[in-house]
């Protein structure tokens, strides 16, 4: 009895070592894109004449008689895991929306008929879980060349990406978005996905820094700039960071240090271009207006031609002049006593008579009020003399 044991305990190992136990996994290692579907490939011997009882897939390597847990078994695993296997020689495994808790090896054991016939693959599957994750550089200008890279912790096979700006999809299928020479129009929220599966990476914002441009300066009130009135110039612009200074001026002088300049009692003197420097720290614009300033007429002054010695039957020419914005429309003479015009024209022009003496006067009108000037002719003597006067 005692030969019969001790020939039998051989013959069992001789029979493990002849017909080989073992697992295949295949790949070893495997890196999945978070909530993806997970297939890990298996297959696996055993000597003929034992007939599999039960397979199973753990997170456990166990040593002799232990018995790993089953994660079909498992309230992590069981509605997320599909054994495609057969009890012959195909122990794949399907593991559905992997996330990062998923992240450890995995291995296969299978139980035949006997005791003693129980195997575990030792290798195992390694699975690795990655997000997407945009990577942008931390400060872009305007003019740069930028790479936004799609980046996982772990290397996928074979991935073809998406590239979003804005919810819309770009030519763009590789880990790296390329964009030359950036302007304003590329800032927007970027986002990654690899083809072919649902999850995307989280949206970043690509925030393109540039100098002041579109820069434009606004008169308050609009319409035309009446002497007198109050008016305010506002100075904007498009800027990234926004404009972080601003300064008026006129001409070379220096008038003011804020977004808005305000004229009050605009008189024709602040006519003229006026220019708003915007700055922030990549760059400065100019933007400038000009004001044209409207005003009754002033200044009106009566001259007389010829300048020199006046004689009686002679004729001579009297000229009114005057400043005004917009023009004078209207010149109309009067004569000392008079009520009625005696002409009209910048002009006007009499023969020296003795009913010549007296005052002769110009009122000068446009459409925002009128202003006079005269002129006296008087005989002195044998003399005509004359005396020019301005009036209010």
């Amino acid at each position: 009895m005692s030969v019969q044991i001790t020939s039998a305990i051989p013959l069992v190992f001789l029979i493990i070592s002849e017909g080989g136990w073992n697992v295949n996994y295949s790949p070893k290692s495997i890196c999945a894109l978070n909530v993806s579907t997970v297939t890990m490939g298996c297959t696996y011997t055993y000597p003929s004449g034992y007939v599999i009882v039960k397979t199973l897939w753990s997170t456990e390597l166990v040593e002799g008689n232990q018995e790993p847990s089953d994660i079909s078994l498992d309230a992590e695993y069981r509605d997320r895991v599909e054994y495609l296997g057969d009890k012959q020689s195909n122990c794949t495994l399907i593991l559905r929306d992997v996330t990062e808790q998923d992240q450890r090896k995995y291995y296969f054991r299978f139980i035949t008929n006997t005791a003693t016939g129980k195997w575990q693959g030792q290798d195992g599957v390694q699975l690795f879980v990655t997000d997407l994750q945009v990577e942008t550089p931390e400060e872009v200008v305007e003019g740069d060349d930028v790479t936004l890279t799609c980046k996982t912790t772990c290397n996928l096979t074979g991935p073809s990406y998406i590239w979003y700006k804005n919810g819309v999809s770009l030519s763009s299928t590789t880990k790296a978005l390329n964009l030359k020479t950036v302007s304003s129009e590329h800032a927007g929220s970027y986002s990654c996905a690899v083809l072919g599966q649902s999850h995307s990476s989280s949206a970043v914002i690509l925030d393109v820094r540039y100098a002041p441009k579109r820069a434009s300066v606004s008169i308050t009130p609009s319409g035309e700039i009446v002497e007198g009135s109050s008016v305010t110039l506002t100075c904007s612009s498009d800027a990234n960071p926004p404009v972080q200074s601003y300064n008026w001026y006129k001409e070379k002088t220096l008038l003011g240090k804020e977004n808005t300049y305000i004229i009050p009692n605009i008189s024709s003197e602040d006519s003229g271009e006026y220019k708003c420097k915007s700055t922030n720290q990549h760059g400065s614009k100019y933007s400038s207006v000009i004001l044209n300033v409207m005003y009754p007429p002033k200044n009106v002054s009566v001259s007389i031609s010829p300048s020199g010695e006046i004689v009686e039957g002679s004729s001579v020419t009297l000229t009114c002049s005057s400043d005004a914005n917009p023009p004078v429309q209207n010149y109309t003479w009067f004569k000392e006593g008079g009520t009625s015009p005696v002409g009209s024209g910048q002009t006007y022009s009499f023969t020296i008579s003795s009913s010549s003496s007296g005052w002769y006067y110009c009122v000068a009108q446009n459409k925002y009020g009128s202003h006079s000037s005269a002129l006296s002719v008087i005989l002195k003597g044998e003399k005509w003399v004359y005396t020019i006067m301005e009036l209010d």
